[in-house]
């Protein structure tokens, strides 16, 4: 019997490179993205073609307005942090780019289509490495919600299905990430990691998604294939 898995996609390298490592255990790909008032929605069309390079047996978008709380430099007027190198970012503080709640929504979203495709896991593109300091990145989190969702649903309490997150980045660098899905054939000129391309498509390289993706395709010796504005 193939098993069913639900992957967050948003498009970027971390969520795609997860969905790369699902198909390569043999799951059936069910990839789910987020219109969320998002500053763009690029990040969406390079899902869509994510998701049909990987095979995904469906790819949904599902419409939220996360713009109605703002908060975050991502869903409210805020200017998106920029910066030379990485070691300019403040540390030990949460960034204006984190969104309220957002992984939180998204899996929750996730386990409510898990639980109607009796799916057995959630696959989400979370590291602990390079990150940016968001705190639903966090292994704590990741735990906390897959204990709740086996109590919120049918199929965990009546123990027809007991639902994994699974986190295969938690623990990886964005380099080790990278070399990763190369070796699983993943075509990542299909992705894009800024926070704040132009309207040609184009990333920034200035923001903190591009930094790290900089970063780890330089420390992976991999050329990396977006291109850039600034």
């Amino acid at each position: 019997m193939i098993k069913k898995a639900i992957v967050l996609s948003s498009g970027g390298i971390d969520s795609t490179t997860a969905m790369a490592i699902a198909k390569s255990k043999g799951k059936e790909i069910y990839a789910l993205s987020f219109r969320y008032g998002q500053r763009h929605c690029l990040e969406l069309d390079a899902a869509k073609k994510i998701a049909q390079s990987l095979g995904a047996k469906v790819h949904k978008i599902i419409d939220i307005d996360l713009r109605q709380f703002g908060g975050s430099a991502l869903t409210d007027n805020m200017i998106v942090p920029k910066h030379d190198t990485l070691d300019q970012i403040q540390k030990e503080t949460i960034p204006i780019t984190y969104v309220p709640a957002r992984n939180t929504i998204f899996l929750s979203y996730a386990m409510a289509w898990a639980e109607v495709l009796k799916a057995s896991s959630i696959y989400i593109g979370v590291t602990a490495v390079d990150y940016s300091g968001y705190p639903d990145c966090r292994q704590e989190f990741i735990a906390a919600f897959e204990k709740m969702a086996n109590l919120a649903t049918k199929t965990g309490v009546t123990k027809e299905i007991i639902l994994k997150i699974e986190t295969p980045l938690i623990n990886l660098s964005k380099a080790q990430i990278i070399k990763t899905g190369i070796k699983l054939g993943v075509d990542y000129s299909l992705t894009l990691s800024c926070y704040d391309p132009d309207e040609k498509g184009r990333s920034c390289g200035r923001c903190d998604s591009c930094l790290h993706r900089i970063k780890g395709f330089k420390e992976a010796g991999i050329n990396d294939p977006t291109p850039y504005y600034l």
